[in-house]
């Protein structure tokens, strides 16, 4: 912002003027006419549609459903074609009575269910899948909310001390003056003071632009459709411009953060059980359990019939020979059960027990971090108000109090340097509150997207 300067007034009259024209804006810093631009919704949704994860979950899907419909057919039937009882001395098809030309077809039939379990089994990790998009959706949100708001933080923090820079600048014009003219109590260290704050701004603003680009860059990479090393927009990431406005997030299920609300991890599991990362287990639980009966199935003996045709050549002297049918069926015998189908069945029943305990663990991470992230909400609401109604007001009126001290030869230099850095310092606190107040809320909004389905 540049403030013009106002001619005919004293330099320090000039200073007062700037300085509360740069105070006007600090008390609602978010309070900025919105303009075109990506917002955080538009954000989410373009990455979200650009997840390559997604899609390669739906294909992931699709191969378990399509695999599951094999698993519940029987093997393919084996032919066997074959010479039997050929004599080796001549090779003649129809000098011995029993040379043959053999047709066989057999079929193995699995044990027990197998079929139906394992079919039960696939369509059962088959659902998992839908539970894991919802996840990534969520988490999606989330991650592009964080880097939205990262950047939107590292943008009005340098707005915010691009204004401040001009009030500094004219500080050190001032000091300049004054201390040239040997005018008021204006001493060398005081323009010495006066230049270095100003220094220490354009680092903070180098510090910060680059804040600005990695986390635009970051952003840039879930916005953008790759294809191969090349991005498919026209411009790259250093193109994104967002909305000039924060958005207005609510927490899904609002009761659940009130300050005076408490919850015990037992009311907070059954808020957080049907998540879709604890629901994605419950699909891995079930799929794990269906394998312990599968593996139960090993104790039933696999089957195998077989049917063959011989065909018999006539003899040397012409006559007719009959040929031949083959009936049979065949079974292998699972006697040897405490070496093999036992651990098998034992390790099935492990890692399905495996499966319970790492939901357990999972539920349990989710509520404490629920717990923190809600207690942290809770806080940034207590400093958000705090600031809103108090602190930036105060200091405001701080600066102003040093710097009219100043002008009347009341006031330390150092004293109105210290409150100007204190004003800027301030507003830009309370711009961080905001942005991990919306962050926070990003967060909990995560735990509570099944509420809020």
């Amino acid at each position: 912002m540049n403030y013009p300067l106002e001619i005919g007034l004293r330099p320090w009259r000039r200073m007062q003027i700037i300085a509360r024209r740069a105070g006007a804006s600090l008390l609602l810093v978010t309070s900025i006419p919105a303009s075109a631009g990506l917002s955080l919704e538009q954000a989410v949704a373009l990455a979200r549609n650009n997840d390559p994860w997604l899609q390669g979950s739906e294909l992931r899907q699709q191969a378990v459903e399509a695999l599951s419909v094999s698993e519940g057919s029987l093997p393919d039937p084996m032919v066997d074609l074959g010479f039997a009882n050929l004599p080796t001395d001549t090779f003649d098809f129809d000098q011995e009575p029993m040379t043959q030309f053999r047709v066989g077809l057999s079929q193995v039939i699995p044990r027990g269910d197998s079929r139906e379990l394992r079919r039960r089994q696939l369509e059962l990790m088959g659902t998992e899948y839908p539970h894991q998009r919802e996840e990534r959706r969520a988490q999606v949100a989330v991650q592009v909310a964080h880097l939205w708001l990262e950047v939107f933080r590292a943008r009005e923090s340098v707005r915010l001390i691009e204004e401040d820079r001009t009030l500094f600048e004219h500080l050190v014009d001032v000091a300049q003056s004054s201390y040239s003219a040997a005018l008021g109590r204006t001493r060398q260290q005081d323009l010495v003071r006066a230049q270095l704050e100003l220094t220490r701004l354009e680092d903070r603003l180098t510090v910060l632009r680059e804040r600005q680009d990695t986390a635009r860059s970051k952003l840039g990479a879930w916005l953008y459709v790759v294809e191969g090393a090349a991005f498919t927009t026209s411009g790259g990431w250093r193109e994104i411009e967002l909305a000039e406005q924060l958005p207005e997030l609510e927490v899904s299920d609002p009761r659940l953060t009130r300050s005076e609300s408490t919850f015990s991890p037992r009311e907070l599991a059954g808020y957080l059980q049907n998540h879709p990362a604890i629901l994605a287990l419950d699909s891995r639980i079930a799929a794990g359990e269906t394998g312990i009966a599968l593996a139960e199935q090993k104790y039933h003996p696999q089957w195998r019939l077989n049917a063959s045709y011989g065909y018999r050549d006539d003899d040397p002297m012409g006559n007719d020979r009959a040929d031949f049918f083959s009936v049979g069926v065949a079974f292998d015998l699972p006697w040897f059960t405490s070496k093999r189908q036992d651990p098998q069945v034992q390790s099935a029943a492990a890692s399905a027990e495996a499966l319970r305990t790492e939901r357990s663990l999972a539920l349990r991470e989710m509520i404490a971090a629920f717990d923190a992230q809600r207690a942290r909400l809770v806080r940034l609401e207590e400093r958000r108000t705090l600031y809103r109604d108090r602190l930036l007001e105060e200091m405001h009126e701080q600066a102003e109090a040093s710097l009219a001290a100043y002008t009347h030869d009341d006031g330390d230099f150092s004293e109105v340097v210290r409150a100007r850095i204190a004003v800027l310092n301030a507003r830009i606190d309370a711009l961080d509150i905001e942005i991990e107040r919306l962050k926070s809320i990003s967060q909990l909004n995560y735990f509570l997207v099944a509420v809020g389905a």
